[in-house]
Order: structure tokens, then C-alpha cells, then sequence
């Protein structure tokens, strides 16, 4: 059940009077500039920003603390809040990825709706970017605050939803990670319904011979997992199961399973996705698929196991197999490993042996794993490395294998002899998985691995509220870190169960119905199916937007023809605003010309990345401003056009990269209203690479830093905008709402 959370007058807005009020109240700001240290106050003058802040509209009230997320700090806070009847506060200090709910939890302690919170990223942005120009990084803080001041000032007081949580989970897939968080849920007391589509829990781990680095038995722990499965009455096991859908939204998702040529549903408070990866198969590479004897390490696991190799005298294991560029980017972690604890069974096996293992470079992690490396040296294994850009080639000579090998320190090639090969693939995403990705409504990274909501900030949370998930589904890992995060997919599935119900964040889209013309395309748009269709009171079809499902991306917003729909917390009035107040002079004709850059950046990505390049002192030019939305769908093509008009001489749009999108496809929309707004500028004569377009990741600080450097100096050769070229109407919309 979803219900508006109704607080009462003082929570809401630390007066006697209602938020509805608050809100049409003149506001009163304060504002709280951090010295951070040095971080900040060694870098640009901090008293001058101050003062600079008392003389804005709507601030009654301006300071600076040393240290402003300190407690005292926060008391400071907390008692301005009180003494000067604050209705907004801007604090200006780091970035609000990491320290906005402290500064909105003070808000709140002091009777202020958090809502009504602003920020203003001076340190990231600015002084640890721009360590090198005093004056330039003084006045660009100054304009930080300026516009954080002028959005603050449209803030609104927002109610969030309060939702009952049904106090049951699901986790779908049953290995060792899935039956670890079934246990631990069920432990809490919480009923939990196993779903595995295989006839037997245990997942890949049954197919192994032992474990490493301990060496148990895979069949004694699965089995002591079944035992314990068994005898927990919280836990409904369903093998040879399906998911055939999931309905509703946190809290309430309604599950239909396919199990025993039957359907059955139920349900659940929250979702446990573990449904694990596989092997891949190396098809066409080191003659897998083509000749007799060359297997991958999942197959040698196999026959390990039922003690199916026979007669070997030579052996060679091949590592990052497909992985690392060749079919695959990324490192799959656990190959090295495999291969060592399989190179050392079949030494065991067949003492004699002459074993290779053939690799770009060895990657063993922890002390247990180094001394595996150095016991397969230890009984006279042969680590041999060879050059990606000369992979070893597996060929048939006379009915055994050759191995021909290239060894760079050498300058020659060796020809190595085997009766097996054995070739390291690295683990995917199954079709199963991606199936299950599209059910959610959850997006997979580039490598179609589940996509997290933060790599540390929230590493087991989708952004989807309510869905977590934990082992190789997420991304390559060993056991031991799969059980890991297992229990703490469990304990964040746990979490909202305890409270019975929760209250979800307010950032969410409103349809204002009486502008609504029914077209639909924000129902088509949306990527969380949050967005119906239905008849209002006066007959009219018209959007419905639930809440409890929207995350808040925006594209919808963004596109509605009719401006029927906003974003709270992020609206049009106060985007414009913060656009209006970003460059208040045009820039200078002339050789000295400097550029006026505003960047819009998404929340989860190219946000996340100029932080990165602040925190790593990427240093780049102090032309660029920088407005942060929740998606890059969420640039309207009217702010685009109102950025050019208010001064700036270049726009860059920048979010997630395509196939990352933290709201799973949203950034699509970004590309395409991209195109058409190029297209647009170039009809009225305005050169198009004036916007630019750039997919950031959080982890690429150095490259936001090197798109700010080359827009800067593309744009100085470009020279000022002529404005008087811009002519548009404030209804107007670009992008894949006129394909669709």
C-alpha cells in the first residue's frame, strides 16, 4: 500500500504554518560556506565568497565554518535554522553524492523541510581543479553559490510516500550466493520463497571437484546448505522454477512463477536477484569446438570430478581466454586461480606430467591464493607469459596437440606438446539473466552484468528501490566474496522488512492533467513503467503517473509537448533559474577571449565524474559551470537553448554511457534530442559544434577533465555566440518524441 507521508506543520516547515505555505512565503536563505580545511580555503578566498553571499537576493543570512559536516557545523546550522526563521539553506562546501542526507538531516532537526536544501559543490568543482588560479577559482565559487541561491530560492517543501512492505522476500536463483542470502533473510525471520530454475540447488558449484583456496569438497557443502534450506520453515524452495512476471513496486511485488507445469504467485516486500553467470564458450579460438582434447576449465572441472581424464603426459592450460579485449573487455578475476588449482589436480593425478600454464601475467589475490601460486611452482609447474598481440596457436600433429608458443624474452617460438588443452574463458551474463533485466526494469552494465546502483556508496542496491543483488549476476567474484555479498544483499532486503513500511525519496514526475493532452509519450519514454494512460473525471485521456515506480529520471519531463509534466525537486523554474544566474556578463570579444561553458551533468555518471576529477586534482580550465539534473534525459532542449541565450558560448550535455544508464535506458532520449538539437542549431545559422555531447562514467575523472580542456579550446576558435540568431518558443521539444 502507498500513502502520501502527511506531516505535520512543524516537521514539514519548523513554523506553525503548512508547506504549502512555506512555500509561498518569501524566502529567507542562509548560507554556509566551508573552509574544509585547506581544501577549500587554501584555493580561493573564502571570507570574499561570504560576503559576496550576504549581498544575493533572499539571503538573510551568511557564514563560513571550518569545517561544516563537523558537529559544530552542524549545530551552527541547526541554530541558524532557529534564530533567523530560515525557510532555505545552501550549504557550499563538497559534493552532495556524499554529504547532502547529513546536511538535509539537519534541516530536518531542526524543523526544516530537507527538501528545501541546497548545494553548492565548490570544492570538487572548483578549488581542487583550479588549484593554480586564485582569482579565477574565487569567482567561480562565487557564481557556484550565486546559482545555488537562485534555485534554492524555487525550492519546494516535498512530501514523500510512505510505503507498507509486505514482509517476505524473493531470491531468484539458488546457488551457493542465492542460498546464502535465502538463509540469512529466513534467519531474521523473514519468509522467503528460493526460486531456482534448475532441478537441483547449488548452482556452478556443483560441477566443481574442490574448492579453492581451502580445498573442501563442493558436494559436502552443498549438501550442508540443502540440509539447512530444508530445515528452515521461512523457506519455500522452488526448483525447475521460472519467473514468469513481477508486478506492482517496493514493497508490494506481486511474482507469477512457472513451477511443476503449473503457475503459482505470491507475494513479496523485496527481491534478491542471484542468478549467477556462466562459462563462456570459446568457439573458434585455440581450436575449442575443433579439436579432440581442447576443453574449457568448466568441462576439466567435470571430468575431474568423475575422474574422466586418463593418461596425461603433457598438459597445457591457456589463461584469459576471450577475456581482456579479445572477445570480452574486462578480466574475469577468478581464472587465474581455476587454472592454478587445475593445474595442480592434474599434477597430483598424473606426477610426471610436464604441466604449462601460459599467461599474460598472474593475478592471485590474498595470502591463501599466493601460496597455491607457489606450491604449482613447487612441483614443477611452468608459468610461461606470452604477448597478447602474439597469442599461442593450438594446432593437430599426427593425433596429439602443439602448442606453439612465442616467447618474448627469447625472440623465438617453442613448440609445446599436449594431450589436453585447457582454455580459461572468462564468465558472462546468461540469457536468462538479461531476460530477468528486462522483467525488473533494472539495467545491466556495458558487459550485460547487473548494474549497480553505486560501485561504493550502494554496491548490492539496484535503482530500483527494493531489488538487490549479489554474486556473479553483479559481476565476475569468487566464492568467498559472493557469500560476502550475499549477506549483504540480505541485510539490505532485511532492512525495509524491519520497519514495516519506509518512506521513498520525493524525487518523482507529476502530471498537471489539466495540460495534459493524452499524447503518450511518456508512457512510452518511461523506463520504469511508471506512466499510464486512463480517462480522467471529465473523459479525457490523460497521463497517471505512480509514484511509488517513478526514480525520478525525468524523461518524460523532458518531453512532454505541453509542459504537463514535472520533475519535483528538479523543475523547470528552478533549472531556468540556475541557468539565468550562471554567467551574468556575455564573455569579451577579442584574442583574449574566454569561453562561457555550462555543462549539464547526470547525478549517478558525469557528476560523479567531475567529483572524481576533483578528488584526483585533475586540474582543467575555470571556464565551465556545471548544473546537476538526476539523468541526462532530463535536459530539456529548452534549457539548451536558454543556456546559449544567457551567455554561454558552448553547452556540453554528458550522463551515463550508453548500455551504464542508471535508469536503465533513459540516456537514449539524451542521444537523440542531442542530434535534433544540433540540427536545430544549424538552421539558424549557429555553428553545431558549439554542443557537445559526452558519455562520462563516475570512474573517468581524467577524461571529464580533458572534454572540459578540448570544448574550451574548440569553442575559442569558434569566438563569442552571436545571440541574436536564437529565436525559439518556450513550447518548443526536440528529440525521439518526433519519431515516435
Amino acid at each position: 500500500m502507498v500513502t502520501e507521508k502527511k506531516p505535520d506543520a512543524e516537521e514539514a516547515t519548523g513554523t506553525s504554518e503548512s508547506a504549502a505555505g512555506e512555500a509561498a512565503e518569501e524566502p529567507r536563505i542562509g548560507v554556509f560556506v566551508c573552509h574544509c580545511g585547506t581544501n577549500i580555503a587554501g584555493f580561493l578566498d573564502v571570507p570574499a565568497v561570504t560576503e559576496y553571499a550576504a549581498t544575493l537576493p533572499h539571503v538573510v543570512f551568511a557564514t563560513r565554518n571550518l569545517y561544516t559536516c563537523a558537529e559544530d557545523g552542524i549545530t551552527d546550522i541547526e541554530n541558524a535554522i532557529k534564530e533567523h526563521n530560515l525557510t532555505r539553506v545552501v550549504v557550499a562546501s563538497c559534493t552532495p553524492r556524499t554529504h547532502e542526507p547529513l546536511f538535509r538531516n539537519a534541516c530536518e532537526a531542526a524543523g526544516l523541510n530537507k527538501y528545501l536544501f541546497e548545494f553548492a559543490n565548490i570544492r570538487d568543482q572548483c578549488s581542487w581543479v583550479h588549484m593554480h588560479d586564485w582569482d579565477k577559482a574565487t569567482e567561480k565559487a562565487k557564481d557556484l553559490v550565486r546559482m545555488s541561491v537562485m534555485r534554492a530560492a524555487l525550492l519546494d517543501p516535498l512530501q514523500e510516500l510512505s510505503i507498507d512492505i509486505y514482509p517476505a522476500s524473493l531470491v531468484i536463483g539458488a546457488g551457493i550466493t542465492g542460498m546464502t542470502s535465502a538463509l540469512s533473510i529466513a534467519g531474521q525471520g523473514y519468509t522467503v520463497h528460493l526460486v531456482e530454475k534448475e532441478s537441483e540447488v547449488g548452482g556452478m558449484v556443483r560441477n566443481l571437484h574442490l574448492l579453492t583456496p581451502t580445498g573442501a569438497d563442493p558436494d559436502t557443502i552443498i549438501k550442508r546448505y540443502r540440509d539447512r534450506l530444508d530445515g528452515n520453515p521461512n523457506i519455500n524452495i522452488y526448483t525447475g522454477a521460472t519467473i514468469e512476471s513481477i508486478d506492482g513496486y517496493f514493497g508490494n511485488f506481486d511474482i507469477t512463477m512457472a513451477h511443476d507445469d503449473r503457475e503459482e504467485s505470491f507475494k513479496v516486500g523485496t527481491i534478491v536477484v542471484a542468478t549467477g553467470s556462466e562459462e563462456m564458450k570459446p568457439d573458434g579460438l585455440y581450436g575449442y569446438g575443433e579439436l579432440e582434447n581442447v576443453m574449457t576449465q568448466g568441462q576439466l572441472e567435470v571430468l575431474l570430478k568423475e575422474d574422466g581424464l586418463k593418461d596425461v603426459k603433457d598438459a597445457v592450460i591457456v589463461q584469459c581466454v576471450g577475456s581482456r579485449g579479445q572477445r570480452v573487455s574486462y578480466c574475469s578475476r577468478i581464472c587465474c586461480m581455476v587454472g592454478i588449482k587445475n593445474a595442480i589436480s592434474i599434477k597430483e593425478m598424473f606426477p610426471d606430467a610436464n604441466v604449462s600454464v601460459l599467461h599474460n601475467d598472474v593475478q592471485v589475490y590474498g595470502v591463501l591464493q599466493e601460496e597455491w601460486y607457489n606450491r604449482a611452482r613447487g612441483m614443477g609447474i611452468r608459468f610461461r607469459k606470452y604477448n597478447p598481440e602474439r597469442r599461442p596457436e593450438v594446432s593437430d600433429a599426427d593425433g596429439k596437440l602443439n602448442v606453439s608458443l612465442y616467447l618474448d624474452l627469447m625472440q623465438r617460438e617453442i613448440d609445446i606438446p599436449a594431450d589436453v588443452v585447457v582454455l580459461s574463458s572468462p564468465l558472462i551474463q546468461t540469457q536468462s539473466g538479461l531476460d530477468l533485466a528486462k522483467m525488473l526494469r533494472v539495467p545491466v552494465g556495458q558487459d550485460n552484468f547487473f548494474f549497480e546502483a553505486h560501485v561504493k556508496l550502494r554496491p548490492v542496491d539496484f535503482a530500483t528501490d527494493g531489488i538487490f543483488v549479489c554474486g556473479t549476476a553483479q559481476s565476475p567474484k569468487d566464492i568467498a566474496e559472493s557469500i560476502s555479498q550475499a549477506h549483504a544483499a540480505a541485510s539490505h532486503a532485511v532492512n525495509p522488512m524491519e520497519k514495516e513500511n519506509v518512506n521513498v525519496e520525493a524525487i518523482t514526475s507529476r502530471v498537471n492533467q489539466d495540460e495534459c493532452i493524452g499524447c503518450g509519450f511518456c508512457a512510452w519514454v518511461c523506463p520504469f513503467g511508471a506512466v499510464a494512460m486512463a480517462t480522467n473525471d471529465k473523459g479525457h485521456w490523460v497521463s497517471v503517473i505512480n509514484a511509488a515506480l517513478c526514480k525520478g529520471c525525468g524523461a518524460c519531463a523532458a518531453g512532454c509537448p505541453t509542459l504537463a509534466i514535472t520533475t519535483q525537486h528538479f523543475t523547470e523554474d528552478q533549472t531556468m533559474a540556475q541557468i539565468a544566474a550562471t554567467f551574468p556578463e556575455p564573455s569579451e570579444p577579442g584574442p583574449d577571449f574566454e569561453p562561457q561553458v555550462l555543462a549539464f551533468t547526470c547525478n549517478w555518471c558525469s557528476y560523479a565524474g567531475a567529483d572524481l576529477a576533483g578528488v584526483s586534482r585533475f586540474q582543467y580550465p575555470t571556464n565551465v559551470r556545471i548544473i546537476r539534473l538526476m539523468c541526462s534525459a532530463r535536459i530539456d532542449p529548452l534549457y539548451v537553448l536558454e543556456a546559449f541565450r544567457k551567455g554561454a558560448d558552448a553547452v556540453l550535455m554528458s550522463g551515463c554511457h550508453i548500455g551504464d544508464c542508471h535508469y536503465i535506458s533513459a540516456n537514449l532520449m539524451t542521444e537523440a534530442r542531442y542530434f535534433a538539437l544540433k540540427q536545430y542549431l544549424a538552421e539558424l545559422g549557429i555553428d553545431p559544434e558549439r554542443l557537445q555531447l559526452a558519455w562520462i562514467s563516475a570512474a573517468e575523472g581524467e577524461k571529464f577533465a580533458q572534454v572540459i580542456r578540448d570544448i574550451v579550446e574548440e569553442t575559442k576558435k569558434l569566438g563569442p555566440l552571436d545571440r541574436n540568431k536564437l529565436r525559439y518558443k518556450a513550447s518548443e521539444r526536440f528529440g525521439a518524441e518526433s519519431e515516435a
